[in-house]
């Protein structure tokens, strides 16, 4: 109907059948930032939050998203996962996350590093919330994918 893989014939939600594939190695990698005022930069940064060290939370909180990715996204399949990393960069007005998840499967991983960078980032909102509320998250996106049949992908 739309050429959309999780649409039958008749326009309804489906779970892809990924069965007839072959298993491929598979990396996924994705971006995000979290943008701040100085001060809280600076308390993150120097690791004066109130709440203590906020990106070793948000590293764990990101990679057991990164696991729970089906759970939390209809028609994901469940994905053994080989290796989930979370890490961040500090820029002039905020915080970089990047994900990267890997597996060797039948069905990419982009959902999952998608999930890991969005969490991460959330839980360093809710770890500094107490001293930034105008805290913006954006730009999360997929940098990156490798294997499967589409091949590889880099974004511009």
């Amino acid at each position: 109907m739309s050429g959309l893989s999780h649409l039958d014939a008749q326009g309804r939600a489906r779970m892809v059948d990924i069965g007839g594939k072959a298993e491929t190695q598979r990396v996924a990698v994705a971006l995000g930032t979290i943008r701040m005022a100085p001060a809280t930069l600076a308390a993150l940064r120097d690791g004066k939050a109130p709440k203590g060290d906020v990106l070793a939370v948000a590293r764990i909180a990101g990679i057991m998203a990164a696991k729970r990715t089906a759970e939390l996204i209809p028609l994901c399949h469940p994905l053994a996962l080989d290796s989930v990393a979370v890490e961040f960069a500090f820029l002039a007005d905020g915080i970089e996350a990047r994900a990267t998840a890997s597996l060797t499967g039948r069905t990419g991983v982009e959902m999952e590093a998608l999930t890991a960078v969005s969490v991460a980032l959330l839980t360093v909102y809710d770890m500094a919330k107490a001293i930034d509320k105008a805290m913006v998250i954006d730009g999360v996106r997929l940098v990156e994918k490798r294997g499967g049949k589409s091949g590889d992908w880099r974004a511009p």
